[in-house]
């Protein structure tokens, strides 16, 4: 596995030279992130809490973290002092716990809204209504340790590059809409977090400032 030939290659397809590379280490063996790490990637994706926490000291001190997967509110605590950015936040009530392990450490918490595009049930997120709704109640205004940075989509499963299209669309229409409103302080909106390996190259197409890539770097998962 050469994973400098793979990051090498990633990159040269690239059509936004300015879209951060997440690079999705989950699963894969730390000498994986070193070589990764090596070629100057700092940021990488897990998506399970013990994971992340058990390669967190093992790696530079210098290395972000993305938490990728589903996350659990009473997880929240084991990844709230090192976390770079948790990219899944899919209810208020994870939302009001991530503000609350903040507040006991004294960090504001950088995390992305994700917002449900796909046509697929089994992913997570708000739908449109649920975010505006959100946005606009008093509990929500009153948060102290979080930072709103922008939004993340996943994409339908499929080979219909339209329908994808379609999909990256209308989030960075929200994103878009949403920017244009009177939002509190700590809601920024500068990241809009869509693209895996398969539709990445859409997805900056669409606006994506950020792209989570872990297959054409590190090889299919085990």
């Amino acid at each position: 596995m050469d994973i400098k030939a793979n990051l090498e290659q990633v990159k040269k397809t690239f059509k936004n030279p300015d879209c951060l590379l997440v690079a999705v280490s989950k699963t894969k063996p730390l000498e994986d992130l070193k070589a990764a790490y090596a070629c100057g990637i700092r940021d990488f994706g897990e998506n399970k809490v013990q994971e992340i926490q058990a390669k967190q000291p093992e790696m530079p001190a210098d290395t972000r973290w993305h938490m990728i997967g589903h996350l659990q509110s009473n997880k929240v605590k084991y990844i709230a002092p090192f976390v770079h950015l948790i990219h899944g936040v899919d209810s208020f009530k994870l939302l009001k716990e991530i503000n609350k392990q903040g507040k006991k450490i004294d960090r504001i918490i950088p995390v992305l809204l994700q917002i449900h595009i796909a046509e697929e049930e089994s992913k997570f997120g708000f739908d449109e209504a649920e975010v505006l709704e959100m946005l606009g109640n008093e509990d929500f205004k009153a948060l102290t340790h979080v930072s709103i940075q922008g939004l993340m989509g996943m994409a339908t499963f499929t080979e219909n590059e339209t329908q994808i299209r379609k999909e990256f669309k209308g989030l960075k229409a929200l994103f878009e809409n949403l920017k244009s409103k009177d939002l509190p302080a700590f809601v920024q909106l500068k990241e809009l977090s869509m693209g895996m390996s398969g539709d990445y190259l859409i997805a900056q197409e669409e606006g994506s400032t950020m792209v989570r890539i872990g297959s054409a770097i590190f090889g299919s998962r085990n």
